[in-house]
Parts: C-alpha cells; structure tokens; sequence
C-alpha cells in the first residue's frame, strides 16, 4: 500500500553513515566465529550483483512493454509471474509491480531499513539504504526526484511506497517513445535499475 508518514528519523540518523566498514567489520567478526565461509558469502554477492543486478527485472519490465497480457497479469499479481520466470527466493517472496503513467509516477522506498526485491533487482544501491534517502523520499520526493534528474510535469502525481519485508515493489516505467519495433531483449537495453526504483527513467531509444 503507498506510504502513510511516519517520522522513523532518530538523533543517530544524522550520524555519518560508513556501511562499507560496518559491512566488513561484521563479516571479519562472523568469520572469525565460524558462522559465515567468506568464500560462500563472495559467491553470493556475486551472484546478485554480477549475474542478476538488474538484469531479470529488466526482463520482466520488457515483455510488460511488449506483450499487454504478460503485463496485465503483472499488474494483477506480479508474484506468480515473475516466479513462473525463475525470479523468486529470498528477498522476493512477495512482489506487487506499479505502472508509470501520465498521471502517476511511483517511486519505492524502504523507510524502516533496506527491503528490496533482490531476486529481480540484485543488492540494493547504497543510496537506497542511506538514511538521507529513506526520510526524504517520503517527504520531499519531487526533491530527490530531481536530484536523480527526474522532472516531472506539475500534473504528474508522484506516489511513494514503501518496501517492507512482507512486500517488495517493482516499477513498470513508462515505454520510450520510437521503440515500438523492438523485441524484448532490445527493450531490455533500455531498463535501468533506477528506472525499477522510480527515481530514473527508461533510457531513450538510441541513446
């Protein structure tokens, strides 16, 4: 469901972040331990950085592009379908997928942590985990919006929603105009990561 404000912001927010060094003095500390093989924990970063990033979601936005009932279904419950692709697991138990329009843009957030769709996606930015990111783009998104080089028209309703470990959403961006004689994989070229997150836009046709 879209986002209803909650202020989640605490003194230690505006602490500055340093998730790199947390990240690796956690996983020194659980190697240490016996509890994680850094070997296995580099074969799945990997995996979900290398091989899926945002590759299947690309996918998964393409044949929405260009088959209108692989898109109304997605639409309708996005889980089966994109499970019926392969794309499910961790991190991607439930997905819900909302459509760009004319009329609404929709942007994703995660307000309380960093809840993400990794299965179609891959691991989540490092923007999209900052505390700036997640206050902001629920107060001021028309702000961050910009920020990322988005502009919308004044008519062009922006609708935030926020990611939880219960549900993961995926934005369906608007098609680029001159791509209509596109198959899926080309169409796929055109998908970016932030594009899926709603703080971007499909690549033009060409660029």
């Amino acid at each position: 469901m879209p986002h209803d404000h909650h202020d989640h912001d605490d003194p230690h927010a505006l602490l500055p972040p340093d998730p790199a060094l947390r990240v690796r003095a956690l996983e020194t500390l659980l190697a240490r331990k016996g509890l994680i093989e850094p070997a296995a924990l580099d074969e799945i970063i990997d995996t979900y950085q290398n091989r899926i990033g945002p590759r299947n979601g690309a996918q998964v936005v393409a044949r929405a592009w260009a088959d209108p009932a692989f898109r109304a279904a997605l639409l309708e419950d996005a889980t089966p379908v994109v499970a019926d692709l392969g794309f499910f697991g961790r991190q991607g138990e439930h997905v819900v997928a909302v459509e760009n329009t004319d009329e609404v843009h929709n942007m994703v957030v995660c307000t309380l942590c960093s809840c993400y769709p990794w299965p179609l996606l891959g691991i989540p930015p490092a923007w999209y985990k900052s505390d700036a990111y997640r206050s902001r783009a629920v107060r001021e998104p028309r702000k961050v919006l910009a920020e990322f080089g988005v502009t919308l028209p004044e008519d062009t309703a922006v609708r935030v929603w926020d990611s939880t470990a219960e549900v993961r959403y995926l934005v369906i961006p608007r098609r680029p105009e001159g791509t209509e004689g596109m198959g899926v994989d080309e169409l796929a070229k055109l998908v970016t990561r932030d594009s899926m997150v709603g703080t971007g836009l499909a690549r033009a046709s060409g660029a």
